[in-house]
């Protein structure tokens, strides 16, 4: 056995019906973040940050698309290289083994035997976050802990109601673990990121004693009820986090790496966090283009006004028009003299001249995938 390494499930269950419609064609993982990411960056960073390239990746199959779409080989991330090995695997045939009577775990139970390292860590696929998973795994073997959880405390503007929550006594040792939706009401929360660093041989006995006793096949949620019967101690994380659920929590995510502080907290701090490579011409400026305080990738074409926004690959923006805190996803086209205000525009979106788009903090209005706007929108 390699000692000291760990192997990783990267589980990409989380979708919610909130946030289409941006997810009615890409699963929350694939989702664009601060204009050339997408969520599933995060997760995948710290994974390979931490020195793991054995990854078994659980995704949807109605949207196996999307991610494979960015993935691809996997070689960003060194996925692709002699002693890597990525196992994709569908969430829908894990519950079709289990209403079928069968062993539904025996496929991640063989890929970590294969991998036959020492550690697992289990990540999902929702919180944008850069956690050094090697400081967990050594925090895990200082506590000589079966599991070891993660937890960050938040506001209650950062949780979804599907979420769980630690309750800790003063030595940071789990004593339960609440659904969001079932706690009482309160000002913060120790909020389970859903990652968690697990002795591999034990963490094989309890699938096996799950899929024994037809337990859910949510990992997720057994590990974190693992770790309250295990009485764990919990690693807290205290980096910058933000948890994806809804269109506001998205927007707001967006709109977090306009602040200098946040953004080199996420994207530029020890850690760095691995995209798709893009071979694209750099971002042309016209003359009477203004921008200010925002992020622009590659490709685009500025001719009019952007402030405080995200803006992806390969977006054209015409003259007199203006963009002012919105994101814009790639490929997407504003003619001349458009207004876009407080909006999330999907891929391929094409906004008319002399159209008006505009929402508010708390309601930004979202258009979705390929879309011609005509005429204007607003919400009051």
């Amino acid at each position: 056995m390699k000692t000291n390494k760990m192997a990783a499930i990267f589980s990409n269950q989380h979708e919610y019906n909130e946030l289409r419609p941006l997810t009615d064609e890409r699963s929350l993982s694939t989702l664009y973040f601060a204009g050339k990411y997408r969520i599933m960056d995060f997760s995948l960073s710290s994974i390979v940050n931490a020195g793991i390239n054995n990854v078994y990746t659980l995704i949807n199959e109605e949207k196996v698309r999307s991610y494979l779409d960015h993935l691809g080989g996997g070689k960003e991330w060194g996925l692709d290289t002699i002693g890597s090995y990525e196992y994709l695997d569908f969430y829908q045939k894990i519950m079709q083994a289990q209403a079928s009577g069968e062993e539904y775990f025996n496929d991640v139970i063989n890929f970590l035997e294969t991998s036959n390292y020492p550690y697992t860590v289990f990540i999902e696929n929702k919180m944008i976050a850069n956690l050094d998973l090697q400081s967990v795994l050594h925090f895990h073997q200082e506590n000589n802990n079966k599991i070891t959880a993660v937890f960050k405390k938040v506001g209650n503007d950062k949780i979804a109601p599907d979420d769980r929550m630690f309750i800790l006594d003063d030595k940071n040792t789990i004593v339960s673990c609440q659904q969001i939706i079932d706690a009482q009401k309160q000002n913060s929360y120790n909020l389970s990121l859903n990652i968690y660093v697990a002795d591999t041989k034990w963490l094989i006995a309890e699938l096996k004693r799950a899929q024994r006793s037809d337990s859910s096949i949510n990992i997720g949620k057994r590990l974190a009820n693992l770790a309250a019967k295990y009485r764990a101690s919990a690693y807290e994380y205290t980096g910058y986090l933000h948890n994806i659920h809804d269109i506001s929590s998205y927007y707001k995510a967006n709109m977090d790496m306009i602040d200098k502080n946040k953004r080199d907290l996420l994207l530029y701090g020890n850690q760095k966090i691995i995209t798709r490579i893009r071979n694209e011409v750099g971002t042309y400026f016209s003359n009477d283009s203004k921008v200010r305080n925002s992020m622009l990738a590659t490709g685009c074409k500025i001719k009019g006004k952007v402030d405080s926004s995200i803006i992806s690959r390969r977006v054209d923006i015409d003259h007199d028009s203006k963009v002012y805190k919105s994101v814009i996803m790639a490929n997407c086209n504003l003619g001349k003299n458009s207004h876009v205000e407080y909006a999330i525009l999907d891929k391929n979106v094409v906004v008319d001249e002399n159209v008006t788009i505009k929402g508010t903090p708390e309601r930004p209005i979202v258009v979705k995938k390929g879309a011609v706007v005509s005429k204007d929108l607003i919400n009051e």
